[in-house]
């Protein structure tokens, strides 16, 4: 019983009241639960980050302890913070788990205007979803690396202590730079300690039935995003005027709905993921056979959902507003997107250090696209202000891995 209710709390219940924060500060149209599940965990992870990394760099004896109280005591103080706002901005309980969104369908009812060709698609995509997850929990892989980020969550679940003994020995040692910064078997390790599960069996049968799903909750975004409007070749163009008249609202809910294409662009990324096992290397081995690794996640997750931000950002409507229409507002509604461009890239550090020069060179490519496409040159400095935590964690990294903070 102690086990459930932990990994409903920590796995569930606390990330999506956090994500209710960055989804008040972002368009209406936005809003949805996806987005503010997704939300909350990249919210969670960087705060995560930001209390653990330094008590492992200068804490040395029972710091996962101070870590994990310092952590617990932040996210439920931010969970209570998006329940409070989202309830003082709709004066509701039922926009905590619905969000406001004037131009989408209830779920019933995009369900049942749905063709019988897209339900079997969407069955197709769900069963492939259930065919991995049940290949990740029941065939769990065992590789060189569990014996040490597994390990590592597990010695600091049951000894207190974040990277001062060595999992391959279990002797005391130095602070290892190149997985010390790198934080995400700890956060295995604060949720097992919090739920009461071994850090193995949370590692190779809790998780994947987390991160998976998780990962395609960001594809279901981007493929939101890519396919919006364009039902049967559809122009987008002739969409967006009618839906801007409220008279027409209801008449458009249906054209402005994922298209058609959203569950074969689900299927295909879904069998992409099955049949990527080309070599040892690839993302989909690690993202089905690694699941529980910080590595796994910044390539299968992290990664991903930058794409998915900067295809937000980038949006016309996110650029005028929610209505389609330029206003005081317009950049008020897009707050909360940079808060979790910001999150997102401090997430990259928590789970691979490598991740963090990726994410940068990346966002650095990206700012370069969009200032020149938009005719915008402060979106450079928007960009470079984003990346600061990235440039702070960098120069941290530098400074531990050539002894000058630490001996």
């Amino acid at each position: 019983m102690f086990q459930i209710t932990g990994i409903l709390l920590w796995l569930i219940i606390i990330p999506y009241c956090i994500g209710l924060i960055p989804a008040a500060f972002t368009a209406a149209d936005r809003r949805n639960p996806a987005f503010v599940f997704l939300a909350g965990y990249f919210v969670m992870w960087a705060l995560f980050g930001l209390v653990t990394i330094p008590v492992v760099l200068f804490v040395r004896y029972d710091n996962f302890i101070l870590a994990s109280n310092c952590f617990m005591a932040l996210s439920i103080l931010c969970a209570a913070a998006g329940v409070g706002l989202t309830y003082r901005r709709k004066g509701s309980v039922r926009a905590l788990v619905r969000p406001e969104n004037p131009l989408r369908e209830s779920f019933g009812n995009a369900v049942r205007r749905m063709s019988w060709a897209e339900r079997a698609e969407w069955l197709l995509f769900f069963v492939l979803l259930g065919f991995q997850l049940y290949k990740a929990a029941a065939y769990a892989s065992f590789d060189g690396d569990d014996a040490y980020y597994v390990t590592v969550s597990l010695i600091a679940q049951q000894a207190d202590t974040m990277y001062t003994i060595l999992p391959l020995t279990g002797r005391h040692t130095g602070l290892d730079i190149r997985h010390a910064l790198a934080v995400f078997p700890m956060w295995t390790a604060f949720v097992a300690k919090k739920s009461h599960i071994h850090a193995t069996i949370l590692s190779h049968t809790v998780l994947p039935f987390l991160l998976l799903p998780l990962t395609y909750l960001v594809y279901y975004e981007i493929g939101r995003l890519l396919f919006d409007g364009r039902k049967s070749g559809q122009d987008i163009r002739r969409i967006k005027p009618a839906a801007r008249r409220a008279d027409n609202v209801a008449e458009n809910r249906s054209e402005l709905r994922s298209g058609e294409n959203l569950p074969l662009f689900m299927i295909l990324m879904a069998v992409f993921q099955i049949f990527g096992n080309v070599s040892i290397y690839t993302n989909e081995t690690f993202f089905l056979t690694r699941t529980w690794q910080g590595k796994a996640v910044a390539g299968s997750l992290v990664i991903p959902a930058l794409l998915w931000m900067f295809l937000l950002l980038s949006d016309g409507r996110e650029r005028k507003g929610s209505d389609g229409f330029r206003g005081k507002s317009a950049d008020t509604k897009r707050a909360g997107l940079w808060l979790l461009l910001i999150c997102i890239n401090m997430t990259a550090g928590i789970c691979s250090s490598i991740a963090v020069f990726l994410v940068s060179i990346l966002m650095a490519v990206t700012a370069v696209c969009l200032a020149f496409v938009e005719r915008d040159c402060k979106i450079l400095i928007k960009m470079g202000a984003v990346c600061i935590p990235s440039a702070v964690y960098v120069l941290a990294y530098l400074i531990v891995g050539y002894g000058y903070l630490l001996q």
